[in-house]
């Protein structure tokens, strides 16, 4: 990649989703002695940037590109202007292709980001290893031979990008998936919960009910019954 400085700070970043939806972006760093996963970070990606007025579709994997790293980098900016925390990187390397690279040039562009190195790394065909290519903003696209030590390095960043993403946007699918509706209206704790649940049977015949059979349920007060009501009618 044709860096002149030592690398003290790799960040790599991938994103996962299905359909767009409980979309995660992943940010993992490596240093010297291998992973600091005490610097891992996870991005809820929002489908905007604020204050930019930036708005792109879900499943848009450019635009979660460029989201994740615009929060990363503009959030660094305000820390560290200086860059003396030792918390910036020498290279960025994306999970993807030339789209992925654009998006990540764009944003240190943007943010007047300087000295810092970009490469994407995408799958070879049929998403074989050992095929990836490279892509730089001073060079052709290239591949490494399969039996490149450096490649192997390079696949196990990429790797363990891909693994914290995937993991991050399970374990968000799977919130999401047990969240129960009630866990939403205020002043209903799990005592409160419970006694709604034992009665009705389930969140969705709860959202259904009158505010006069809420009321009838015990341990369920006239100002508890009306906050519950509301939460599911105000809208409606």
């Amino acid at each position: 990649f044709n860096l002149s400085i030592p690398i003290e700070r790799i960040e790599v970043y991938d994103n996962s989703h299905v359909g767009g939806q409980h979309a995660i972006g992943a940010m993992i760093v490596a240093g010297p002695e291998g992973f600091i996963k005490t610097a891992y970070r996870k991005f809820n990606m929002q489908g905007h940037i604020k204050g930019k007025n930036l708005k792109y579709s879900p499943g848009d994997d450019y635009g979660m590109m460029y989201e994740m790293l615009s929060r990363r980098f503009s959030r660094a900016i305000k820390e560290d202007p200086e860059k003396i925390s030792g918390q910036w990187p020498q290279l960025l390397l994306i999970d993807g292709g030339l789209g992925q690279l654009r998006a990540a040039t764009a944003v240190l562009d943007k943010l007047n980001i300087k000295g810092i190195t970009l490469a994407a790394i995408a799958k070879g065909p049929d998403r074989n290893a050992g095929q990836e290519k490279f892509y730089t903003n001073d060079k052709k696209p290239f591949s490494l031979t399969s039996d490149d030590a450096l490649l192997y390095y390079l696949q196990r960043l990429r790797d363990e990008a891909h693994r914290f993403a995937i993991g991050s946007h399970r374990a968000k699918r799977s919130k999401a998936i047990t969240k129960n509706p009630l866990d939403d209206i205020s002043g209903i704790g799990a005592k409160r919960k419970r006694a709604l649940l034992n009665h009705f049977g389930s969140a969705r015949a709860v959202a259904r009910a009158g505010l006069l059979d809420l009321e009838e349920v015990d341990g369920i007060s006239t100002t508890v019954a009306q906050t519950v009501y509301n939460h599911f009618n105000t809208n409606a």
